[in-house]
């Protein structure tokens, strides 16, 4: 990786919690912390990073599944958490921790060591949910996790990126399909202000893709009502026909961490896309 590289493993993805680290020579960053403190500390420390090592960590709603292990991880740590204020407000009053929150307004850019941060809003059932631009020299990552539909800020800020980090939720006959969960349930996924669809993420990553696209993880994968080789087929088959064809695509796991992707390294240039699974690698609570 070089000066201005950027690196991302996810340390679990899915219903059950969300959590990612991103890295850039020495700047280290956590992208939200939905897993319990032992899991994340665990799971970082099988990509050889300690909880000590982070720079900041950086939250995209206050949902228990991005945000649950934030609390416990900082009992004995001075880690600043970065997030806007609405979702300041929803979080603070459930922290025992003495948190030393870093508030930004969505839009506004800020340092964290080797990182040029930037934000913008998102379409989801949280107070001020966002999406997250990190920028080390001129290599982007844009992440955008739980997203109801896809907006024209969404699609401005998403171009231009050398890695995107987005969800791949659900795919809509599975869905329909599906016995578990109520109708209630089923409308609030698929509403507005749920989540994206495996059709939906392919429409729009189709749209903003470049050549200088090197990866796409997709993460929060529905267990039941997705699989991470539909998600991934789904996004596939829709590039091919805007006509990229060397762009590599991970599935992100719930139990599991992936290996670190660097997002400034060639992908696999044999005209056909690398998809890629991990391998099981489970963790006890």
């Amino acid at each position: 990786m070089g000066e201005h590289g950027i690196s991302l493993a996810v340390l679990g993805s899915g219903s059950k919690g969300n959590a990612t680290l991103i890295r850039s020579g020495s700047t280290h960053i956590l992208v939200d912390a939905g897993l319990s403190a032992k899991q994340l500390t665990l799971r970082m420390n099988a990509l050889g990073i300690t909880p000590e090592q982070l720079d900041a960590i950086l939250i995209t709603h206050e949902h228990s599944d991005h945000a649950q292990g934030v609390d416990v991880l900082l009992r004995q740590r001075s880690i600043p958490v970065f997030a806007n204020a609405l979702t300041r407000e929803a979080l603070s009053h459930k922290m025992k921790s003495t948190i030393t929150w870093k508030v930004f307004s969505s839009g506004q850019a800020f340092q964290i060591g080797g990182f040029t941060v930037n934000s913008f809003p998102i379409p989801h059932d949280a107070a001020e949910p966002v999406g997250f631009i990190l920028t080390a020299g001129n290599t982007r990552l844009s992440m955008v996790s739980d997203v109801g539909h896809v907006t024209n800020l969404m699609r401005e800020n998403l171009k231009g990126s050398d890695g995107v980090y987005i969800e791949a939720n659900y795919d809509q006959m599975l869905l329909d399909q599906d016995t578990k969960r109520p109708w209630a349930t089923k409308q609030r996924i698929a509403s507005r202000h749920g989540h994206l669809s495996n059709h939906q993420t392919a429409e729009l990553l189709a749209e903003i893709a470049c050549e200088k696209l090197k990866f796409i993880m997709l993460s929060h994968l529905s267990s039941d009502c997705n699989s991470p080789d539909l998600a991934s087929q789904t996004i596939s088959c829709a590039l091919k026909e805007a006509g990229l064809n060397k762009i590599d695509i991970f599935c992100a796991d719930q139990d599991e961490p992936s290996q670190w992707i660097s997002v400034s390294e060639t992908p696999i240039d044999d005209g056909v896309f690398n998809t890629t699974l991990f391998d099981e690698r489970l963790f006890d609570e």
